[in-house]
C-alpha cells in the first residue's frame, strides 16, 4: 500500500501556536510531528507517501523535501485552504496514490501504534484503528463488536485517524468536500467496515494542552 499523509488542515484550535507554523511542524523531541509519522511509516515499509498540504503548505514541503533523507519517496497534493475537506483532499490526490488499498493517518497523531501490523481494508471498504476514549471523546465514535464497525453498536470507542481504505471509495463519492467520516459511515450502511481496538501509546494533538501534555510526558521519558 501506499500511504497518505493529512496534513493540509488549518489547525484552528491551537491558537497562537500555528499562527506562523502549521500544525504538523509543532515539535516533539525536537523533529515536527509529521517527521515522526514519516518515521514510523517508512520503518514499516512505507516507503511511497502522498502528503497534502494547504495552510502555510510551503513550510512542510521545505521541511520534507522529496523524502530522500526519510528513506522515502513524497508526492504532494496542494489544495486551495479549507476546500475539500479531509475525504475531499483524498480523492484529489487518488492519481498520486493508484488503484488499490491505501493507508491513511493524521499528521497530528502522536502514537506508537505498529504501522506494520496494519491490516488492508475489506474489498470497497475500510478498516479502521480504534482507541479506548479520551476524556475529549467521553462517547467515543464507532462501536466494535467481533471485528466489525457499526455506528450505535457497543462497546464504543474512538477514531484514531489511523486507517486503510479502498481507493475506490472516494471516487464514488458525490460533492467536492467531504470528510473520512462520511466514507466510512458508507463503508459501515455497506458491511464493509471493520475495526481493531489499539490500547497503546495514542494521542490526538488537537489543543494547545494536549500539546503541551505531550511535551510533559514525553520530557519524563
Amino acid at each position: 500500500m501506499k500511504a497518505m499523509i493529512l496534513a493540509a488542515g488549518r489547525g484552528e484550535r491551537m491558537r497562537e501556536l500555528t499562527r506562523y507554523i502549521p500544525k504538523p511542524l509543532l515539535e516533539v523531541n525536537g523533529k515536527a510531528l509529521i517527521e515522526h509519522q514519516l518515521e514510523r511509516l517508512t520503518s514499516a515499509g512505507f516507503l511511497e507517501i502522498v502528503v497534502n498540504v494547504a495552510y502555510l503548505g510551503d513550510l512542510i514541503v521545505a521541511r520534507l523535501g522529496d523524502g530522500s533523507a526519510y528513506g522515502a519517496t513524497i508526492e504532494y497534493s496542494r489544495e486551495v485552504e479549507g476546500a475539500l475537506g479531509t475525504g475531499g483532499g483524498v480523492r484529489q490526490a487518488l492519481s498520486l496514490l493508484g488503484g488499490g488499498p491505501i493507508a491513511i493517518v493524521n499528521a497530528d497523531v502522536w502514537s506508537d501504534y505498529p504501522y506494520a501490523q496494519l491490516r488492508p481494508p475489506p474489498k470497497a471498504g475500510v478498516h479502521t484503528v480504534l482507541v479506548p476514549n479520551p476524556a475529549h471523546v467521553p462517547k467515543g465514535d464507532f462501536g466494535l463488536k467481533d471485528g466489525a464497525l457499526s455506528r450505535d453498536g457497543s462497546p464504543r470507542y474512538t477514531f484514531s485517524g489511523i486507517a486503510t481504505y479502498d481507493s475506490g471509495l472516494f471516487a464514488g463519492e458525490a460533492g467536492e468536500s467531504f470528510s473520512l467520516v462520511r466514507v466510512i459511515d458508507g463503508a459501515i450502511g455497506c458491511g464493509r467496515a471493520t475495526g481493531e481496538l489499539f490500547e497503546g501509546v495514542w494521542m490526538d494533538v488537537g489543543t494547545p494542552q494536549r500539546y503541551q501534555s505531550l511535551l510533559h510526558v514525553e520530557q519524563q521519558n
